[in-house]
């Protein structure tokens, strides 16, 4: 399984930005997919996941709940973060990722070490 994420960039604080994440090998449908990020000097933390199926479920960190929005297309292979009102604190290197297992749990998908592979990430700066 290859993931590659886009649609990182530059946005003024209060803007908006899609980021996506294509898959390509895999049943992707089967997968949770997960968005993750990490700022400079942090450690990586979890964003938002959707698990498999056609009726995913969606899960949240708390500090992106009500701005961002997880969702997937099947058909396409791909999963999208829709983030709306960014503020500064949500510069960081986005990256996208694939379980595997059927987890549903989302106690489990917050874990970045449940995931299978990983995109090559991509840069969200937020300015003020």
């Amino acid at each position: 399984v290859q993931l590659q994420a886009f649609g990182g960039g530059l946005v003024q604080a209060g803007g908006s930005l899609r980021l996506s994440c294509a898959a390509s090998g895999g049943t992707f449908s089967n997968y949770a997919m997960g968005w993750f990020r990490q700022a400079p000097g942090k450690e990586r933390e979890f964003v938002a996941t959707i698990t498999g199926g056609w009726s995913g479920r969606t899960y949240y960190a708390d500090s992106v709940k009500g701005r961002f929005t997880i969702s997937r297309d099947n058909f396409k292979k791909t999963v999208y973060l829709q983030m709306n009102s960014l503020k500064p604190e949500d510069t960081a290197v986005y990256y996208c990722a694939a379980e595997t297992g059927f987890t549903t749990n989302r106690n489990l998908l917050e874990i970045g070490s449940r995931y299978d592979y990983w995109g090559q990430g991509t840069l969200v700066t937020v300015s003020s």
